[in-house]
């Protein structure tokens, strides 16, 4: 086997090694329920791509700011990551409009402004944004940039596709 082929192989396997540790230990350190998020679709043009995998953290609620892209439970299962285009403060309880960068429109065209229900994801409460309990987290901003690893997540939507789960 060549040695440009080696080479290739062992980046690949540190590559996914990386992820794999990195998905175990960044919940503990970034509070978030999914450290990293894989993103499918066009929504987010052109800040991201299809397959890139971006890492979150988990802030409190009065956190979060307009600006920031946060990855949310989808009602009807599944996440979408979108930008808070408004935050709402209602009593002690905060609502997120969304959009995707590349959407014409915010998610409530989506159906997707409904309260957390425990017994499913979303209740038939309609609410003026998507609500604190259902934000999985927020995307990983440095210095007014995003973080993010271009295409590597293809694998996971690879599998995914091929799994039937997707």
């Amino acid at each position: 086997m060549e040695k440009s082929k080696v080479l290739e192989y062992v980046g690949i396997t540190i590559a996914i090694l990386v992820i794999v540790v990195l998905n175990l230990f960044t919940p503990y350190i970034t509070g978030a329920e999914a450290p990293m998020a894989v993103v499918s679709g066009t929504s987010m043009l052109p800040l991201f791509r299809e397959g890139d995998i971006v890492l979150l953290y988990k802030p409190p609620p009065n956190e979060i700011r307009v600006g920031d892209v946060v990855v949310y439970k989808r009602c009807g299962g599944g996440y979408i990551i979108h930008r808070v285009i408004d935050v709402v403060r209602i009593d002690d309880r905060y609502y997120y409009r969304t959009k995707g960068d590349n959407n014409p429109y915010d998610d409530s065209r989506l159906r997707q402004f409904y309260e957390y229900s425990p017994i499913r994801i979303c209740s038939d409460i309609r609410t003026p944004g998507i609500p604190y309990e259902r934000i999985v987290g927020v995307a990983v901003e440095v210095n007014g940039f995003t973080f993010k690893i271009p295409y590597l997540g293809y694998l996971s939507l690879m599998f995914t596709g091929i799994l039937g789960s997707r």
